[in-house]
């Protein structure tokens, strides 16, 4: 196994999706590991978290974890209470995350444990854990750098940009890419002439800031959860359909895609065919842009992507 590789323990948006017709994709809520030599950084927390627990604690050598959570809300926080590695002593977890203190942070996670909506609190957790503000200033984790920057999602969610060894992972689970545009465009008839420019300019702003993060990233992953058609019903609910996900990537000049938060409605058979139809838009525009939905299990070697140097 690669020391250096992102793997995918939980690619669904909302709510888990146990299902049979499910499987190939993944049924868990968002968790990704990047674990890098020693260290093992956890992207969201997930029912994807469960089974990385699991796997975690039958390692040797590893007891020490770093958890940053791009917001609270229950589909990226609902495998904390069943992540065993918080249960056992001798563990070292921070936590990081959108907050205006620690504090903060620590109520935000441990109000799904307390009564009557959990029967196990956070309190009774036996590892030294420790809650830290991911928006103050750019975090140093070893040798991974990370960078935030706010995306449209309900409630302040950050997405994050990990520079490590000279490659690059952006990580936006919930972003909806054209909630701008769609805002404008919606009321564009209240706005007079003159102010019709002004209305482009920040369409284009907005668009070009969202690339700007994402620029050249060797792996993008990103939220995709709905198709045109989902979009047209749920403008404003804070997702992304998939093609404005692509076209985002392709005018980034994303190397490696990955489609993210998948619709809990959407079986295989569904998501495969968006995942070719993503396909297609790739080659329509003649890029060399892989284009891929995120799949649990799946793993990533970061050792064998080209390094590049810093900005």
């Amino acid at each position: 196994m690669s020391r250096s590789y992102l793997r995918f323990w939980g690619v669904r948006g909302s709510y888990p999706a146990p299902f049979t017709s499910h499987m190939g994709v993944g049924g868990n809520t968002p968790c990704v590991e990047l674990r890098v030599g020693d260290d093992v950084i956890i992207l969201d927390a997930g029912t994807g978290i469960i089974p990385l627990g699991n796997a975690l604690v039958r390692e040797d050598g590893v007891r020490s974890l770093h958890v940053v959570l791009s917001h609270y809300h229950w589909d990226h926080i609902s495998g904390l209470p069943f992540f065993v590695p918080a249960f056992i002593p001798g563990w070292s977890i921070d936590f990081y995350g959108p907050a205006e203190s620690p504090a903060e942070l620590a109520h935000h996670i441990s109000q799904q444990m307390k009564a009557p909506y959990f029967p196990v609190e956070t309190e009774t957790w036996l590892a030294d854990v420790r809650y830290h503000v991911s928006g103050e200033q750019e975090l140093q984790l070893g040798d991974v750098r990370i960078s935030h920057t706010t995306m449209h999602h309900p409630g302040l969610t950050y997405a994050y940009r990990i520079e490590v060894d000279g490659r690059v992972i952006v990580y936006a689970p919930d972003n909806e890419l054209a909630f701008i545009s769609q805002s404008i465009d919606a009321r564009r008839e209240e706005f007079d002439e003159d102010e019709q420019p002004l209305l482009e300019a920040m369409k284009q702003e907005q668009h070009w800031r969202g690339i700007e993060f994402m620029e050249d990233a060797d792996v993008l992953i990103h939220d995709a959860q709905y198709t045109p058609e989902d979009y047209r019903k749920k403008r404003g609910w804070g997702h992304s359909c998939y093609l404005d996900t692509v076209r985002c990537a392709l005018d980034a000049r994303v190397k490696d895609l990955r489609l993210f938060s998948h619709d809990p409605n959407n079986d295989d058979v569904e998501l495969d065919r968006i995942e070719g139809s993503a396909m297609e838009l790739v080659s329509a525009h003649q890029s060399r842009m892989t284009c891929r939905l995120a799949r649990e299990g799946v793993q990533i070697d970061l050792d064998s992507l080209p390094r590049r140097r810093r900005r």
